[in-house]
């Protein structure tokens, strides 16, 4: 692309097939980390241990945050290798095809299997969280500035309908999460790996890969350009202020998310109690209204811009915590001053409405945002640190919330997810977006 050259919109089929693989590894987010296989892993295959299931979730906690560990320390460096040789697509073939793999082997993790069910977690965790960051890094590449918010919206809530299939049809087909039902829920992993692998074909026939690979140096490997190149980047830094500081409030916010994503419904089984009817309805729920969280903030933030739109989705999620922390209480003191006779289940089904908003518009500003603040030669690059801040924030948080519950139980330790959105606000009104935008423009228009 010459020099200050406009970013030209991608075909509507490329940007359908970017969108497809938001849409099919949205099984594995939803299936194995959220809704099915965290529950049946921390309540069946561990199970309770006499200590309210606190050593089961602790146990998941640090699967996960071992995973992320890992993505920490290889995405900036994938990242530059994918830059320098223009990979991108092919980094994103062979994290696929890892997370799809170990996702099927999870048929094997019966109880008592703790151990092996451990590692499968953290070799698909890692392929899946990487693949993230490599979608992600396509996002610039697909649009002007001014669309990358409904690029990226789109991207988000197709992704909630596959997961609305997905999860819809394991719910239905094979039931609940208990050792009553482990024969049937047993097939959650070879079905979660198998719609990744059918519904993200699209993605690999229709995405382009634009940048042109550079010549190795004699004597020089891929590892020691990449180096250079994350050590380069991390200098530069400090040419983008913003993008720096968004990522401080990014680790912060994430760090909160994460949590939920690992532990909704581990909460609403261990603390709310809830029956297998809701825990479905719930599910339905917060698949919708992430979907209309994600759209809808989409097409605002082109307006409004990402950086308001981004601290407006974190005032929701401050609202929502605190609104899952005092479910029980709330539910109780409903039903003495207003004679009803409600239970605790069905206020949270409330409540789901409110995190569902929270949870697809957030993750796509924040990835609009880096976006804006990226040059489309480091592209790849600057979305591998992207995903660093997100996974470093997975590590953070989520064993930030397992010792905590494991000290004070569930319930309490939840209102930590709610101190670090309200961190990651104060640290994000430091951002200035239009700054960030220059920045990215000046880099490129002098590189390019």
């Amino acid at each position: 692309m010459p020099a200050g050259a406009p970013r030209e919109r991608a075909s509507r089929r490329e940007i359908f097939g970017w969108a497809m693989f938001d849409f099919a590894n949205q099984a594995y987010t939803l299936l194995i980390i959220t809704v099915v296989f965290g529950e049946l892993f921390t309540t069946v295959i561990v199970g309770d241990r006499g200590d309210g299931y606190r050593f089961a979730n602790l146990l998941w906690s640090l699967a996960l945050a071992l995973s992320y560990l890992l993505v920490v320390i290889s995405g900036p460096v994938c990242g530059a290798v994918m830059d320098y040789a223009a990979a991108k697509k092919h980094f994103l073939f062979v994290s696929y095809l890892v997370t799809v793999g170990a996702t099927a082997l999870l048929y094997w993790v019966a109880p008592g299997y703790v151990w092996l069910g451990f590692a499968l977690i953290v070799v698909s965790n890692t392929a899946y969280s990487l693949g993230e960051s490599f979608i992600a890094a396509f996002l610039p590449d697909l649009g002007p500035p001014r669309d990358l918010g409904k690029i990226s919206g789109f991207g988000w809530a197709l992704g909630y309908v596959g997961g609305l299939f997905a999860a819809g049809f394991t719910l239905v087909m094979l039931g609940e999460a208990t050792a009553e039902n482990f024969e049937r829920i047993r097939w959650v992993g070879p079905f979660a790996a198998g719609f990744f692998l059918i519904t993200a074909i699209p993605t690999f026939l229709w995405l382009k890969e634009r940048g042109r690979p550079q010549a190795l140096p004699p004597g020089r490997g891929y590892l020691a350009i990449a180096g250079d190149r994350v050590a380069t980047t991390l200098h530069e830094l400090r040419h983008f202020r913003d993008l720096a500081i968004f990522l401080v409030s990014l680790l912060f916010s994430m760090a909160g998310i994460y949590i939920i994503i690992a532990f909704a419904f581990i909460y609403g089984a261990q603390v709310i109690g809830w029956d297998a009817e809701i825990r479905n309805l719930m599910f339905i729920i917060v698949q919708i209204t992430a979907a209309a969280g994600a759209l809808g903030f989409g097409f605002i933030q082109d307006r409004i811009g990402a950086k308001v739109t981004y601290l407006c989705t974190l005032g929701l999620w401050v609202a929502a915590i605190l609104a899952i922390w005092a479910t029980p209480e709330l539910t109780a003191w409903l039903n003495v001053r207003l004679g009803l006779d409600w239970q605790a289940q069905h206020l949270f089904l409330v409540v789901g409405c409110l995190a569902g908003l929270s949870l697809g518009s957030s993750q796509s500003a924040s990835r609009a945002l880096v976006g804006l603040f990226s040059p489309l030669a480091k592209s790849a690059e600057f979305f591998g640190f992207w995903g660093l801040a997100n996974k470093l924030a997975g590590v953070f948080g989520i064993v930030a919330l397992g010792l905590l519950q494991s000290l004070v139980g569930l319930q309490a330790s939840i209102l930590l997810c709610a101190a670090l959105f309200i961190v990651a606000i104060l640290v994000c009104l430091f951002v200035n977006q239009a700054r960030g935008q220059r920045a990215a423009e000046a880099w490129h228009n002098g590189r390019a």
